[in-house]
């Protein structure tokens, strides 16, 4: 099962760190946010990817390319050309990396994976947000629930895109930066069936959080997988500090490998 990772975006909060790397390239505890991500997804037994780039893509592109000699130790014979490989510390992850435009939208971006998604279930979510949810019960939620989309929902502070959840956990409406702290709003962590490509339009100017979910909602095809533990998005330099100082205390509570 493909996991789709949105990591194209400017990074415009952030620009003390974005003006240099993408934002998903920003690190915490030495390694990009977008690592911490894929690992917890690795760790219920996720490994394929696809990483839609955008802004800075050949950054993603390098990292990825370099990866395997950027964690194993080796001998490298500079007179005879040679390398030698001793121990590596890799993951057992496929990654397929998209550069889906420059400008595009965040809807506009996952349209372009299609092709590589196929006729099957696959998972969705932001490259610059980390979170303890369990991405197996997250799935077979999903699976159970029968519908085309499934969004992971949290109560943080803020204002962010909010969900309007009935009591079977439908949601009736998807209302994006109206704000209430006691909503429950978009984190991301999304399971979904292929047909909701055809809810996404053909334009680089399509936003995910805009028609595509509002159609989907209203279409009665999007529920919610409540989550009451640990979720954090990384938007500001402070959100990075905060996230580095709980890795840093070896309490990180999205650090569930």
């Amino acid at each position: 099962m493909k996991v789709l990772l949105l990591a194209g975006g400017f990074g415009t909060r952030l620009s003390e760190e974005t003006e240099i790397k993408p934002k998903p390239m920003v690190e915490i505890g030495g390694m990009p946010i977008i690592w911490h991500i894929m690992k917890l997804y690795s760790h219920y037994g996720f490994n394929e990817f696809v990483v839609l780039l955008g802004y800075k893509a050949y950054y993603i592109k390098e990292y990825f390319a370099n990866y395997f000699l950027h964690r194993s130790d080796m001998t490298i014979d500079l007179q005879n050309n040679a390398m030698s490989i001793h121990h590596t510390n890799v993951e057992p992850w496929k990654i397929t990396l998209i550069d889906t435009g420059l400008k595009s939208m965040t809807g506009a971006r996952i349209k372009k994976a299609r092709e590589y998604v196929g006729n099957e279930t696959f998972m969705l979510t932001y490259g610059d947000g980390v979170s303890d949810v369990d991405i197996a019960k997250l799935l077979k939620y999903h699976k159970a629930g029968g519908k085309l989309a499934t969004v992971t929902s949290v109560r943080p502070t803020g204002k962010f895109g909010v969900l309007d959840i009935n009591n079977l956990n439908m949601v009736n409406a998807f209302r994006e930066k109206a704000g209430s702290d006691e909503a429950w709003i978009n984190a991301g962590f999304f399971a979904l069936e292929p047909e909701i490509f055809d809810y996404i339009d053909d334009n680089d100017n399509t936003a995910w959080e805009k028609a595509p979910l509002e159609n989907i909602a209203n279409d009665k095809q999007l529920i919610a997988y409540k989550h009451t533990g640990f979720w954090r998005p990384m938007d500001t330099l402070r959100d990075k500090f905060e996230l580095e100082n709980l890795w840093e205390s070896g309490k990180a509570p999205w650090k569930v490998w």
